[in-house]
């Protein structure tokens, strides 16, 4: 069973986003814990991360396969790279 923790940084992302988008990140989020290594895997600096896109979004995650761990890392908008 995959453990779910999210940053500080995500959460507030989340707060601000409007229902719509909200009911779209669940529906990815339980995409990604059936799935974890659905997303793209980034490269250089963002090493060990993945991301997957939410309409003009991007949810940055890293998952620990040891630990068994699903670390939701950050929620920005694709302008923001």
């Amino acid at each position: 069973m995959v453990t779910l923790r999210t940053s500080e940084k995500f959460e507030r992302a989340v707060d601000k986003l409007d229902n719509s988008l909200k009911l779209h990140l669940d529906k990815l989020i339980k995409k990604v814990i059936s799935n974890p290594l659905i997303g793209k895997p980034m490269r250089y600096n963002r090493k060990d991360t993945r991301e997957v896109y939410l309409a003009s979004f991007r949810l940055s995650y890293m998952y620990d396969e040891n630990s068994d761990i699903l670390f939701l890392l950050e929620l920005y908008h694709k302008d923001e790279q």
